[in-house]
């Protein structure tokens, strides 16, 4: 079924392929993914809990930095991922464990980032991977930027840019769907509607029915979709992904919840209840994905356990490795900013290394 030419965002309708039991409600819309992907990645979801959850723990233990928690949102970023191919670019924002575990972005570099050490970021030269981006929505401006390049080079390339509900309040976002629309760019936006930007609820974001219909102004389909469920997200993304390498960009909202707290600096407790978190514990992506698989005779129940202490020791052996690695140098600092270091920069790094200096010739 086209799915993008099916669904209107001014009807509110959201598309959903499996509900919480796991049965499939809309088997028309079901994608075309063999038994063995599914298990697999039902395993990448289970994984990027494991290491969300113990990334977690970590830091809280004073042995990793600050850490944004995905805990509720796997299928909206494996299954977006899932649709993407080795030469296709995907440009994150901060929340996307699921998607760069998919992509490719080994464990141990991942967790060298937030360990602190900014060769975490350095992925590889084969991988069509953009850095972690902090500053809200200013991605969606890269992505543009790379979708143009895409179109002028003749590339078969999409790219796939990743914002959660607040950065839809940003300038940057909306200037990139203008400028993706206006010059038909190959881009799939992808919004996580997590509920919460921080604090602030998706009430106080919007007066929309929903985010979706945002497309609409800058002339470019717009889709809801239940981000918690992978198979509507395989669905959706997969034809976004065709329709943008042939016509131009898309807009996904991807409709899910973050259970955890915004980052490890936040108390989620001061804003939300456990009434507004609890339903949405039975709508966990795992949980749903796990019970088709059990109803399906794919997955035993004993499998489970033994399955998540085996992720849980790769994700232990990976945080090892990188554990006592050094840290960044102050220096790397300056260097790294611009190919070549501009005037302030080469000021501030003369004033620090002559503070240096000062300060052993003092000890």
């Amino acid at each position: 079924m086209q799915i993008i030419k099916k669904f209107n965002p001014l009807e509110d309708e959201m598309i959903q392929v499996m509900n919480e039991k796991g049965e499939i409600i809309n088997p028309e819309l079901m994608p075309d993914v063999s038994d063995e992907d599914i298990l697999s990645l039902y395993k990448l979801m289970r994984r990027t809990r494991a290491m969300d959850t113990i990334a977690l723990s970590l830091q809280r233990q004073g042995r990793m930095l600050t850490y944004a928690p995905n805990m509720g949102q796997e299928a909206a970023q494996v299954g977006s991922a899932y649709a993407l191919k080795k030469t296709d670019w995907a440009v994150p924002a901060f929340r996307e464990l699921g998607m760069w575990l998919m992509k490719g972005w080994s464990m141990e570099k991942i967790l060298q980032y937030w360990y602190g050490n900014e060769w975490g970021s350095h992925t590889g030269e084969d991988l069509r991977l953009l850095p972690v981006s902090v500053p809200i929505a200013s991605q969606f401006q890269h992505a543009v930027g790379i979708g143009m390049a895409a179109r002028f080079k003749k590339e078969d390339d999409i790219i796939m840019a990743y914002v959660g509900d607040g950065g839809t309040s940003q300038g940057d976002f909306h200037e990139a769907l203008n400028f993706a629309a206006v010059y038909k760019t190959p881009n799939v936006f992808v919004i996580q509607n997590n509920h919460y930007a921080i604090s602030v609820p998706i009430s106080k974001q919007t007066a929309s029915k929903n985010l979706a219909v945002k497309a609409l102004a800058y002339g470019m389909p717009g889709i809801l979709v239940d981000g918690n469920d992978l198979f509507a997200m395989i669905a959706v993304s997969q034809q976004a992904a065709d329709y943008a390498r042939e016509h131009g960009p898309v807009l996904i909202e991807a409709f899910t919840f973050r259970l955890g707290a915004h980052t490890t600096s936040d108390d989620p407790t001061k804003y939300r209840t456990d009434e507004d978190v609890n339903p949405w514990k039975e709508k966990d992506p795992i949980l749903r994905l796990e019970r088709y698989l059990l109803n399906k005779g794919l997955l035993k129940e004993e499998e489970i356990e033994p399955m998540q202490e085996e992720l849980e020791a790769e994700v232990m052996e990976a945080y090892r490795a990188i554990e006592h690695s050094s840290d960044t140098k102050v220096e790397e600092i300056f260097s790294y900013h611009y190919e070549t270091m501009t005037p302030q920069l080469q000021e501030q790094l003369d004033e620090y290394q002559a503070f240096l200096k000062g300060a052993e010739s003092n000890v």
